[in-house]
């Protein structure tokens, strides 16, 4: 399940689901477009699962709980705990960090 987020709520989403895969970008990010519909296509594989994209800039909250730090950084979270991230425009990349949580 595709969502992207429109508070600053991701730590409640993240308490609230088994696992989570989110997406930090930006308006401005080349890369994060590029990215965005592979995060997509890998979100409607794995319907069970909530996929979120995160304005990484317009929700400051967020971003800490990944301490992002480059554009685009995707990260995995199973049981409330952050399980890893990675800053990368590579599906191959993407995919092998969602296999680690599902």
């Amino acid at each position: 399940m595709f969502t992207e987020i429109e508070q600053d709520n991701l730590a409640e989403i993240i308490a609230n689901n088994e696992t989570v895969v989110v997406q930090y970008s930006a308006s401005w990010c080349g890369n994060c477009r590029i990215m965005k519909p592979k995060f997509k296509m890998m979100a409607s594989q794995n319907e069970a699962i909530p996929f979120l994209m995160v304005d990484a800039e317009q929700f400051p909250e967020s971003r800490k709980l990944a301490k992002v730090d480059n554009l685009p950084t995707f990260a995995t979270f199973k049981n409330g705990v952050l399980v890893n991230q990675t800053q990368t425009n590579k599906a191959e990349v993407l995919a092998e960090l969602v296999t680690e949580v599902i």
